[in-house]
């Protein structure tokens, strides 16, 4: 075993971890100009296709990468969750084109963002794991110390220290990271294990739609995945290896009639947590994805979570390496990722729980809970939450708010009201060139919505951001801004470089606007007084 001495990197983010949360931190980050070194202690990328669905959200920051067109390309669009209770059918949740999942099996995935990566400039290097963090700071402030220092072991046996400005921790369930900043990894393991089986068929079955079969026997999943494959997903029976004999009986037993497995692909047996880590920060180390949470594959989830964890992170560490934020900026992540994974770990949880249920009175009660959200309408509630279309996080400032009591204020509160912390409607966002493979990636956003003359606040609102080059001020016409917005008032939104609202003000609240400038990005720049082109000092 040899060990290299001390290397002082040219990189600025270090990410263990070359899955999925690890490529599209690393993408997300090297389209901004930051570098990146990205490691994975497996030989060789997934070749099984473990996760499934991608949500419209994480399809938007896949279209916002430029890698959309590739997953379109090999993806299968998902129409419709149906849910069965000894096989008599309980309920269908169809979803519309703009709430659709694509299926598209991890190893495909993986396979989008590595050539994503490799056009941006980088590479996952493979047979590398961490031993250790050397000598880290356990304080938790960022300004405590310059960097990590990384114990790497190669397949060579060789030994390397690297010393890394930031650390991502994107190493899955079992993480190195998690455990070298010691984190607890808070939770429950469920009872039953799982077993998986993907497979052709002989017989019929819907080609865009997930089958939920719920017994008092067990469980069992079905959906349609691309190439004619289907995902068969089932409780174990005790006792039982998994195997195609033991998945028909399970089919034969409670699952769609007339369906015959005859062409195996990939098969597994599986045990399913329900877990969040108590921090996904410490100092200048992060967790994200698996690493920093794990729940059921209930509603296809898991991966998009780990997606969003990048995704919100990349552009703040992003935005702090190129002195455009301060670093408290970096302290947002925690607490907005992980009120999202503890919600989804929640939510996947109930629904698990609700598949497993075998007595009497409680399979009534859920049945009962399914009929009435299929005939009621509640259902569509349903596909927004699942899209990821209700996503927000929690405001944590007054100023992040328009001052008083307005309507828009109100109407934020009910489920689908558009607040701060949620993202600003796409379609909103696509027409001024927010978001996209063209945007900015590392720019903020004023969006004025004025009214007929409305010209001495509008004009103030663009001196606030006239210092600061990483905010630009785009107009909406009033009709558009109100379809999509719901607020008819003048007024402001400031859109972060993740396209989520940092804040929302009426014309009357630009000293909010400008206490959230400030927070975000730091002091305003002091101009000099004898500078007639007025350069910032």
């Amino acid at each position: 075993m040899s060990q290299e001495p001390n290397t002082q990197s040219d990189l600025d983010v270090l990410i263990v971890g070359g899955g999925p949360t690890g490529m599209m931190a690393a993408c997300e980050l090297l389209r901004r100009g930051i570098r990146v070194r990205i490691v994975d202690r497996a030989p060789e990328p997934t070749a099984f296709p473990k996760a499934l669905l991608l949500w419209p959200r994480s399809l938007d920051l896949l279209e916002d990468l430029g890698a959309l067109d590739a997953v379109h390309r090999a993806a299968l669009r998902i129409n419709a969750f149906a849910y069965f209770s000894d096989r008599k059918p309980l309920a269908t949740f169809e979803f519309t084109e703009d709430l659709a999942p694509l299926c598209l099996p991890q190893s495909e995935t993986e396979r989008v963002l590595r050539d994503r990566l490799r056009e941006l400039g980088g590479k996952v290097e493979r047979g590398v794991r961490l031993l250790c963090f050397d000598g880290l700071d356990f304080s938790g402030r960022i300004s405590a110390t310059d960097g990590v220092t990384a114990v790497l072991e190669h397949t060579d046996g060789r030994i390397e220290r690297l010393r890394a400005p930031f650390v991502i921790g994107a190493d899955g369930a079992g993480s190195a990271v998690r455990a070298q900043i010691g984190t607890d990894f808070r939770g429950s393991t469920y009872e039953t294990a799982f077993a998986l089986v993907d497979a052709r068929i002989d017989g019929e079955l819907p080609p865009d739609q997930a089958l939920y079969y719920q017994s008092p026997k067990g469980a069992l999943v079905v959906v349609a995945l691309p190439d004619g494959v289907y995902r068969f997903f089932s409780s174990l029976p005790p006792g039982q290896q998994v195997s195609v004999p033991m998945m028909q009986a399970v089919v034969d037993e409670r699952g769609p009639r007339g369906v015959r497995i005859a062409d195996p692909v990939w098969q597994s047996v599986f045990r399913v947590h329900a877990r969040h880590a108590g921090e996904f920060q410490l100092g200048r180390v992060f967790l994200a994805g698996d690493a920093a949470h794990v729940h059921s594959p209930a509603g296809g989830q898991g991966l998009n979570t780990g997606l969003q964890d990048a995704h919100n992170l990349a552009w703040k560490l992003a935005a702090v390496i190129r002195a455009e934020a301060p670093e408290e900026l970096l302290l947002s992540y925690g607490p907005e990722r992980s009120a999202v994974a503890q919600k989804v770990v929640r939510d996947t949880d109930i629904q698990t729980r609700a598949w497993l249920v075998n007595s009497p009175a409680k399979v009534r009660a859920r049945d009962a809970a399914f009929t009435l959200a299929d005939r009621s309408g509640l259902s569509r509630l349903y596909g927004p939450v699942m899209a990821g279309r209700r996503l927000a996080y929690p405001a944590q400032r007054p100023s992040q708010l328009p001052g008083g009591l307005p309507a828009c204020r109100v109407r934020g509160q009910l489920p689908g009201g558009l607040r701060p912390g949620a993202v600003l409607p796409r379609p909103l966002a696509l027409h001024h060139g927010l978001v996209g493979p063209d945007a900015d990636p590392l720019s903020w956003t004023i969006l004025l919505t004025p009214g007929p003359g409305d010209q001495e606040w509008t004009t103030q609102a663009e001196h606030l951001a006239a210092r600061r080059p990483q905010v630009r001020v785009e107009r909406a016409a009033h009709g558009l801004a109100l379809r999509h917005t719901g607020c008819g008032r003048a007024g402001y939104y400031l859109v972060r470089p993740d396209g989520h609202i940092a804040a929302h003000g009426h014309s009357g609240d630009l000293e909010r606007l400008e206490s959230e400038l400030v927070t975000a990005l730091g002091p305003m720049p002091a101009y000099t007084l004898d500078s007639p082109s007025g350069e910032a000092r």
